[in-house]
């Protein structure tokens, strides 16, 4: 069965995330950055930019604390003043200065990537970044209990490309080893970040082996989650008499919108059930069965 909707949209974005990030710098490069109010947040936004490299970008919105130095007081009043900040994360540091006043700031930054983490990453076989490359790692923070989670769990040894989209859609060490906890791993970690992605939890996995759903295949449990097929929904249809449906039934009947009231308005005969291929054919085109 092809992704689901959900799914593709998830991870696209994810993928935007990623790209934007890993285009936004080199290390020997002076980067610009911006800085105005995010929208309805206490917040600021903060825009970091290269005309040299196609007008390339990254912008996220920052808590004033995590902007280390940063005057928000002096953002904020009238007039012009120097503005400095900094942005430290495992992967490497951000070093700002410009000038800034009524709500707005622009500058410069220069990168520095940290070489105890540029090391870790070829100690463990991942890989050597790129200037761009350890520039997207800082910028989608990634961490080392990641790493060190991924390997933990036996994955194989992900991409650089691979790290930053697991960090881009969410995925943690806790969430891996509550995944492991659970006794589930993605054969992947193209599966992991799909399940991240569309917020595959253990909670979500154990909810349907409790209803007898145990060990199901990855691309089961996204097909679930993208249609938002839940537990309940299963034992609706159990209630009436529909037991043990497959997963690929179960995605058809969610597919097409069939529900218990559904099957209780088909026409059928007294004591016996419509089969689901007559209820897909009734709802498909309208034939009574």
């Amino acid at each position: 069965m092809n992704r689901c909707i959900a799914l593709i949209a998830a991870l696209l974005c994810a993928t935007l995330s990623v790209a934007s990030a890993c285009t936004a710098a080199t290390a020997d490069d002076w980067v610009q950055f911006a800085i105005e109010p995010a929208r309805n947040s206490s917040e600021v936004k903060v825009t970091f930019r290269d005309d040299r490299r196609n007008d390339s970008r990254w912008s996220a919105s920052f808590p004033p604390s995590q902007l280390l130095g940063f005057d928000l007081n002096g953002f904020r009043a009238v007039g012009s003043r120097p503005v400095r900040f900094a942005i430290a994360r495992e992967a490497g540091r951000l070093d700002c200065a410009g000038n800034g006043g009524s709500s707005y700031a622009s500058g410069n930054c220069r990168f520095t990537p940290d070489a105890g983490f540029m090391q870790l990453l070829r100690a463990r076989g991942i890989g050597t970044p790129d200037r761009e490359q350890a520039f997207g790692l800082m910028a989608v923070d990634v961490r080392r209990e990641v790493i060190d989670a991924v390997a933990a769990a036996r994955y194989p040894t992900p991409t650089l490309d691979q790290l930053m989209a697991l960090t881009a859609v969410g995925v943690s060490g806790p969430y891996i080893r509550d995944l492991a906890k659970a006794g589930y791993r993605p054969d992947s970690i193209q599966d992991l970040v799909e399940f991240r992605a569309l917020n595959i939890t253990p909670d979500f996995i154990g909810g349907f082996a409790r209803i007898g759903y145990s060990n199901m295949d990855p691309d089961d449990l996204v097909q679930l989650k993208a249609l938002n097929i839940t537990p309940e929904f299963v034992a609706s249809f159990e209630r009436i008499g529909y037991r043990n449906l497959p997963i690929d039934t179960l995605v058809q009947l969610k597919a097409l919108n069939i529900t218990p009231e559904f099957v209780r308005s088909v026409e059928r005969t007294p004591g016996e059930m419509p089969s689901v291929s007559a209820l897909v054919e009734r709802k498909m085109f309208g034939r009574r069965k």
